[in-house]
């Protein structure tokens, strides 16, 4: 497994389906996850700290687990399979370890949430991966959110490109 971390958000010019990008620490390779808007905007919310007066859905995940002694200690990224990316929460409660199945973007989103690594697959970053850009502001870093938050808005639930 390789620590990756969250790059920034993009839309897909062709289907403006939202991407999330992460990172390798060395910055030689990204992994483009393509997504659904829900879950761009949770993840894009969580990165700027938008305060909510209720707990999201992610926010609910985070304190349920918490509330139950457990810990997110990790994310990971685990596989890609004819374009389908899968992944797992890494949970630990006392002498316990538990590994839950979860969509990428829900175990990113509660990565930001729970402050915790997210780690990929070598195997998925060689399959899934590409060269780190020449010119990273192709993608719509967190400091830009309102960019995003308008991209977003124009987005309808059946433009979006996303493999359950």
């Amino acid at each position: 497994m390789v620590k990756v971390e969250i790059f920034g958000l993009a839309l897909d010019e062709a289907g403006k389906s939202p991407i999330i990008v992460l990172k390798d620490e060395a910055e030689t390779v990204v992994l483009p996850i393509w997504i659904g808007a829900m879950e761009a905007m949770a993840i894009s919310m969580a990165i700027n700290q938008v305060p909510f007066p209720r707990p999201m859905t992610h926010d609910l995940l985070l304190n349920t687990i918490r509330a139950m002694g457990g810990t997110v200690t990790r994310v990971e990224i685990t596989d890609i399979e004819n374009g389908t990316f899968f992944a797992e929460l890494v949970i630990a409660s006392g002498d316990e370890t538990w590994r839950i199945d979860s969509r990428p973007s829900d175990a990113i989103a509660l990565a930001v949430r729970a402050e915790c690594p997210i780690l990929a697959g070598e195997s998925v970053l060689e399959e899934a991966g590409g060269p780190f850009p020449e010119h990273p502001e192709a993608v719509i870093k967190t400091e830009d959110a309102e960019k995003w938050q308008d991209e977003l808005d124009k987005l309808s639930e059946d433009d979006i490109k996303y493999k359950m």
